[in-house]
């Protein structure tokens, strides 16, 4: 009895320090840069320069879906299934795009990287892009995501940019901040493009 309590309790310790040091770890991940223009109670807008992803594109129609056959795609990309055989260190966040026609899925590049010095994907599902400038609004929300939560998160979004007569374009986008085995200080969030020409 004694031996099984000490195994329980060595179990617990390397579990919460394996989470402390995933939470460690996804802190020192880089991040996409954007600038803050403007904070409300609900969301806040942002500046998104343009940066380079690698991006796939797939039937999917859910966030389960996309993220299962999405994520393998890329993540070989970045772990050296490319023409060089490249290592690129993984960023956050991931970007969904979820729909009921096209849906993609697109890791953001290190900032040092471009379309010109990236290693070209051996997977030809994968491409590379450049994403423009552009303001969004954004909302943010905690815990594990789910397709009932990003579509809560979206109403909300999408009404609240209503009642302040913002004006948005495209789709409502999914962006993910954790690895799936990261249990606690979980981010997720909302953004849609916005007309923005208050400077």
């Amino acid at each position: 009895m004694k031996i099984a309590l000490i195994i329980i309790v060595i179990i617990a310790v390397l579990f919460i320090a394996f989470q402390i040091y995933i939470t460690m770890a996804t802190g020192k991940t880089e991040t996409q840069q954007y600038n803050i223009i403007q904070t409300e109670k609900d969301f806040e807008i942002r500046f998104y320069p343009s940066t380079t992803m690698a991006m796939i594109t797939s039937s999917a129609k859910t966030y389960k879906e996309l993220g299962s056959s999405g994520f393998s795609k890329l993540a070989s990309y970045i772990f050296g299934g490319n023409t060089e055989k490249k290592q690129i260190a993984m960023t956050s966040p991931v970007h969904m795009d979820i729909s009921d026609t096209m849906s993609s899925m697109s890791f953001v590049m290190p900032a040092n990287y471009n379309k010109d010095n990236l290693p070209l994907p051996n997977n030809s599902d994968v491409r590379i892009t450049t994403a423009p400038d552009e303001y969004v609004a954004a909302i943010t929300f905690g815990g594990f995501a789910s397709q009932e939560k990003i579509k809560k998160q979206t109403d909300l979004l999408e009404n609240t940019l209503k009642e302040k007569h913002i004006s948005y374009y495209g789709n409502f986008r999914f962006l993910g901040y954790n690895p799936p085995y990261q249990l606690f200080g979980r981010k997720n969030e909302i953004i849609v493009a916005v007309h923005w020409d208050k400077k």
